[in-house]
């Protein structure tokens, strides 16, 4: 029998062999650092900082609790050590992976936002891979029936109306509602260093939103899934396990049903570059620090710059004024089909470099870029889209009233303090980061 210790020391030397080259790069493939956020990417003052690492590089911690079993893995395009998939790294070291589960977008990471993603065979590892996004959003028992440990890992972005913790919810509860232990290997979250926006109405509850929680809620998918558990806020089965008490115990030898593997050098002050793409529509790190103002234009008439080379970061329409910025949307991959397509739009390039744009965006939701933009728009009645859309991604119906009636930015912050207050102190109990406050 393998010596283990022995299977540790080669962990560890792949691991720094896998990231002896991940130097300085571009935003989408940076390797990751920790800043704080008044000392912007690009300082030129900037100290050699920690290197932070995700929880799926801490292989030597979980591989003992993995080999020799039947393993299932939530992953997708994020799910990286160094510059090799998880899915590869753990099958070169022996690891019997039976099936992947794939999220939005798909194990590859390429599928549209909202496109229903079907079974297949993945043609580099030849792995049955299950969408959870399309016909059903978590495994059901004829998935797992082969299965005696279950893996997640992806790569947060850390707003709400992000659908993969609502992704990792379901996982997690079918999980535990299958009795299957489900090691979580955590991932820093590049907007973790604030806590801003309306909490959830529970009337509001839908894919982009389940639980009573702001538009940016500053925890990686580790300690939200802990609050999760805490809190009960799974199903009833779910919640009959008691799960929580046991989530920081990093060792092979004790039993358990939901475990986290955490970051190490990792805090709420760092500022993360992540070193792959989460979504097509999220390309690079101004797009992801924009994310959670801009996303909610998706629920207006603007275009939010889909099928351009920078969504999130390009807002307009083309009954704006023609004397500002303009762009064409067209169908490209991950984004074949939204607004305003071949049309000539005017608005706003909100992006930069991801300093100017923290800069600009600080530790807040930019309110008075939308309620500008409705100020300017000329048919008001059009403005927000009849789908009700705005209000899901709002997580209330209050905030597209305030801004109709000409509230201030002050009066509408000061109307989520409550929620946001009592959120702030349910967060607290179920960090396992040093917090930014």
């Amino acid at each position: 029998m393998i010596n283990m210790k022995f299977i540790s020391l080669l962990c560890f030397l792949f691991i720094i062999l896998s990231n002896c080259n991940a130097q300085k790069r571009q935003p989408t493939t940076n390797s990751p650092s920790e800043r704080t956020p008044s000392e912007p990417p690009e300082s030129n003052n900037q100290k050699p900082a920690t290197r932070i690492i995700p929880g799926a590089e801490r292989i030597n911690v979980y591989l003992p609790m993995i080999k020799g079993k039947r393993v299932g893995i939530f992953a997708n395009q994020t799910s990286m050590v160094g510059h090799t998939h998880l899915v590869d790294t753990l099958k070169k070291l022996g690891v019997d992976i039976k099936v992947i589960f794939g999220p939005e977008h798909g194990f590859r990471g390429i599928a549209d936002a909202g496109e229903k993603v079907g079974n297949y065979v993945d043609e580099k590892t030849g792995i049955q891979v299950v969408s959870l996004y399309g016909a059903k959003s978590k495994p059901d028992e004829n998935d797992l029936k082969d299965i005696d440990i279950l893996i997640f890992d992806l790569q947060d972005v850390g707003c709400r109306f992000y659908t993969y913790i609502n992704s990792m919810q379901s996982f997690l509860e079918a999980a535990l509602e299958n009795h299957k232990p489900l090691l979580l290997l955590d991932r820093p979250n590049p907007n973790g260093f604030y806590v801003d926006g309306p909490v959830l109405d529970p009337k509001f509850k839908s894919g982009v939103g389940k639980q009573p929680i702001p538009i940016v809620y500053g925890m990686t998918m580790g300690e939200y899934a802990r609050l999760l558990c805490g809190e009960k806020w799974l199903t009833e089965k779910a919640n009959q396990i008691n799960a929580y008490n046991i989530t920081t115990k990093e060792t092979a030898d004790t039993p358990f049903h939901f475990l986290v593997i955490k970051c190490e050098n990792y805090t709420h002050n760092s500022i993360y570059t992540l070193p792959v793409r989460p979504s097509p529509n999220l390309p690079e790190m101004a797009a992801i620090y924009l994310y959670p103002t801009t996303c909610l234009f998706e629920g207006t008439a603007l275009s939010e710059g889909r099928g351009t080379e920078k969504p999130f970061e390009y807002i307009g329409h083309p009954l704006l004024p023609k004397n500002m910025f303009s762009f064409t949307p067209n169908p490209n991959e991950g984004a074949k089909s939204s607004k305003h397509y071949g049309e000539v739009c005017y608005g706003w390039n909100f992006g930069g470099s991801p300093g100017e744009v923290l800069k600009k965006t600080g530790k807040e939701i930019q309110l008075k870029w939308i309620m500008d933009a409705y100020k300017i728009f000329p048919g008001k009645d059009s403005f927000f889209l009849k789908t009700n859309s705005f209000n899901r991604l709002a997580g209330n119906d209050i905030l597209m009233q305030q801004i109709k009636d000409g509230k201030s930015e002050e009066e509408i912050r000061k109307s989520w303090e409550p929620g946001l207050t009592q959120f702030k102190a349910i967060r607290k109990k179920y960090l396992l980061y040093a917090d930014f406050e």
